[in-house]
């Protein structure tokens, strides 16, 4: 069976510092008899609603093989945690090879380039009236 774990970290501390709390989660999983089949880092991102004070975190997503008591040790250092602010847990029936939708999305920078084409004018049917030149205004008072 496999669970995925998606926990946040306090945005204070650092990526190297989330990382380490990570792999000290991956022991304690693999203590229990369980294994991490994937594993991913969302990056600092904004929460939907503040949390302990907080308007960001890190994000980390963990996939879990293996009984529910491998999940019940990752559940049980994720609540004595200080670091980590939230945390949810879901079973699933099927493990998909494909990275999570959040990391195969388009990173921030380039969803807020415009994308400017220049489209070549094409004519409508009706004539453009032009600015008559200083000849022809001339030639009209005469």
């Amino acid at each position: 069976m496999y669970y995925e774990t998606i926990f946040i970290v306090n945005p204070d501390v650092s990526k190297e510092n989330t990382e380490k709390l990570t792999e000290k989660l991956i022991k304690r999983v693999e203590k229990a008899g369980g294994r991490i089949v994937k594993r991913e880092y969302w990056g600092s991102r904004p929460l939907a609603y503040q949390i302990a004070k907080r308007k960001r975190g890190h994000y980390m997503l963990l996939v879990t093989d293996g009984e529910s008591a491998a999940v019940q040790a990752l559940e049980e250092e994720l609540r004595l945690e200080e670091r980590v602010i939230r945390f949810l847990t879901t079973r699933l029936q099927d493990l998909s090879d494909e990275p999570s939708p959040l990391l195969r999305r388009k990173p921030r920078e380039e969803e807020r380039k415009p994308t400017v084409e220049k489209k070549p004018e094409e004519p409508t049917g009706e004539k453009e009236e032009t600015a008559p030149t200083e000849e022809a205004v001339g030639d009209v008072g005469s």
